[in-house]
């Protein structure tokens, strides 16, 4: 590649509607996937998110600056041709949740993961139906069947645009309760992923914040916000 990229080669951007939903066009030429297919979102708003990032690029294209443009992509090309496949590696989560394996020590640890932890694996109990139960300790424990496939149902039944979302959610935080949390509007992206982060929270108390790690951070958290944002933007109004 060389250090080759594609530059811009249009003036005008905008957002029509079109079956199936709306698109972006380029001087009045639709956006094409890097599949080929049509690049055809389900709302305007993020039709309109994605014209602002075509907008916004100058003399070269640079993809890093269009998440929302790449989710989109990624939900047209991958996950809809595949949708099963995620949708299962998704749910699969479930019997291995983040906030269902708690350290045995020390204690103040402990008692942090239950304060901070516990009251979000009841709310899943009271909204999603799901019972999920915390182990001390790394050994896997298998979770209920029922709350797992009732999990697994709730997967399912996403959109791609809207798994998509949920695929970052989930594999960014490490807790398909957590993904669960923010895409019912229980907890905003920010503090969902401090709680995922509630460890590693813990370790930078004790010995400092580490400059490469929290490089890491910010990204973590710009893709989170993001995921979170696309997910409630890619619902198609009832």
């Amino acid at each position: 590649m060389s250090g080759w990229a594609a530059k811009r080669f249009w003036k005008e951007t905008s957002v029509s509607e079109t079956d199936g939903g709306y698109q972006v066009l380029l001087d009045g030429r639709a956006v094409k996937t890097p599949a080929k297919s049509s690049l055809v979102v389900p709302t305007k708003a993020l039709a309109e998110a994605m014209a602002a990032e075509w907008d916004a690029q100058d003399e070269a294209i640079d993809p890093n600056t269009m998440p929302v443009t790449r989710m989109a992509n990624s939900a047209i090309d991958k996950v809809s041709v595949q949708h099963a496949a995620v949708a299962d590696m998704l749910a699969a989560y479930g019997d291995s949740d983040l906030l269902c394996y708690r350290a045995t020590d020390p204690r103040e640890l402990v008692t942090r993961q239950a304060d901070k932890w516990d009251p979000i694996l009841d709310w899943a109990v009271d909204s999603l139906g799901v019972r999920l139960k915390s182990v001390s300790g790394i050994m896997h424990e298998a979770q209920d069947a029922h709350s797992l496939r009732k999990m697994s149902d709730l997967v399912h039944a996403l959109s791609p645009f809207e798994l998509t979302a949920f695929h970052d959610l989930v594999s960014i935080s490490g807790s398909l309760i957590l993904a669960f949390s923010v895409t019912h509007q229980y907890l905003d992206a920010g503090a969902a992923l401090e709680l995922s982060r509630l460890d590693e929270l813990w370790q930078e108390e004790l010995w400092g914040k580490d400059e490469e790690a929290q490089e890491m951070v910010e990204k973590k958290s710009k893709d989170f916000a993001v995921a979170a944002w696309f997910y409630t933007a890619a619902q198609r109004e009832t």
